[in-house]
């Protein structure tokens, strides 16, 4: 062993849920647990805020069963947030706070599971630790339902999303053109700059029943556009459904949906806006124009907590990916992210971990090869779905009660 450093660590868990990012906790937890070199595992309650405010848990104590039940637990189960800290070099003062935390329970080891703004936070405590001379080893654990973190070919929580998206588009598909009145759903996915999720609806299609019109936000669109497609398909075949992101925009860059409605001031603390309802006002706008029956579908939250539904492949990745963090700096590594690789063996999907230096990743956004999007910018080509297929594959151990999902109970016991 190379590089040894003793002492606790920390994991943490930020930004929007997914249904698998509890199995990367769990590879985390495990290999934090049964490494000689980490002392105490401690896990953060809501994310750096947990930190900041002195409430962490005590992970030593929790029953082995429990945290087993992680795998297949939805949502984050340590909480999460949505915390943007300042960048040090003009307000040091939440750094401090977090050396100060960090020192009280001789951290030497920090996981951070989350997305492109966690990447941001986890770059930023690294490189402040180093400037104060504080040895402490930051990794980044992947995580994000929309596919768009940098430099790693996919992100745990994708594959999930994406299998209960293209299962309920099916769902939806065979609902949506039971009658024999002509009939436009719309379907809204999530996705505020990336449409990997909404392109994973083509999948749907390609198995026999799902979106004829899929619209993704890499590729600027109009509304007299959409409005053309839909009602031709719908003079054509009567029954129309359509998969939509909910970030599309136009040649400008303005959001499609804040043609409707302002939401410039609704934002989080990463200036992130609230999205949703362009679904329904699509519908409706749809309607005037057909006559049709109409419906707007947002799925919302049910991307990502949908853990009966998610796939086996996610799972084994998710896990992996935390247990390779807590490998990796446990052996020397600092400031880098785990990332995957693809290959193909024989034909075969494989994925391999590689580890990307933070300050790489961090603000920066992975969106859809302009390539993989149909010419007439209405669909996904081949390339898009020969892409995501492996990553839905396969089918979980769960464990239930009464019939219903057995998630984990975690005690919460907060450290002294």
């Amino acid at each position: 062993m190379q590089n040894q450093l003793k002492g606790a660590c920390i994991i943490g868990q930020s930004g929007g849920p997914t249904a698998v990012i509890n199995a990367s906790a769990y590879g985390a937890i495990k290999s934090a647990l049964d490494s000689p070199y980490i002392t105490r595992v401690l896990g953060a309650a809501n994310g750096i805020v947990g930190v900041l405010n002195d409430k962490l848990y005590d992970l030593n104590r929790e029953d082995e069963y429990e945290l087993t039940l992680l795998i297949n637990t939805p949502s984050s189960e340590l909480g999460s947030c949505r915390y943007k800290i300042a960048d040090f070099n003009e307000d040091d003062t939440d750094y401090k706070r977090i050396l100060e935390i960090f020192k009280k329970y001789d951290v030497r080891y920090f996981f951070y599971n989350g997305g492109n703004d966690s990447m941001d936070t986890c770059d930023k405590i690294n490189r402040y630790m180093q400037k104060v001379g504080y040895e402490c080893r930051v990794m980044g654990i992947p995580k994000t339902i929309d596919n768009d973190l940098y430099g790693t070919d996919h992100c745990p929580g994708f594959g999930s999303a994406a299998k209960y998206i293209a299962t309920t588009c099916m769902e939806v598909s065979k609902d949506a053109r039971v009658y024999d009145r002509g009939m436009i759903t719309i379907i809204e996915v999530m996705g505020r700059n990336a449409g990997w999720l909404t392109g994973s609806a083509a999948l749907a299609t390609k198995y026999g029943a799902g979106p004829d019109l899929i619209y993704l936000p890499e590729t600027p669109l109009t509304l007299e556009k959409i409005y053309a497609d839909v009602v031709k398909l719908y003079e054509k075949q009567g029954k129309v459904l359509v998969a939509v992101s909910e970030g599309i925009r136009d040649a400008d860059g303005n959001l499609i949906a804040s043609i409707f409605t302002d939401t410039t001031d609704d934002k989080d603390n990463f200036g992130h806006r609230q999205m949703g309802g362009l679904a329904t006002r699509l519908a409706t706008e749809l309607k005037h124009l057909t006559g049709a029956k109409v419906r707007g579908i947002e799925l919302s939250l049910l991307q990502r907590c949908a853990a009966h539904l998610a796939s086996k492949t996610d799972v084994d990745e998710a896990i992996m990916a935390g247990k390779v963090a807590v490998e990796s700096a446990v052996n020397g590594e600092n400031g880098k992210m785990v990332a995957f690789e693809r290959l193909y063996v024989g034909g075969e999907y494989r994925c391999e971990t590689k580890l990307v230096s933070l300050s790489d990743v961090a603000n920066y956004e992975k969106k859809v090869p302009v390539e993989w999007i149909a010419p007439k910018h209405n669909n996904v080509t081949d390339d898009f779905i020969n892409y995501v297929e492996p990553l839905i594959q396969g089918w979980p151990l769960r464990f239930y009660e009464h019939s219903l999902p057995r998630y984990a109970k975690l005690k919460k016991i907060l450290a002294e």
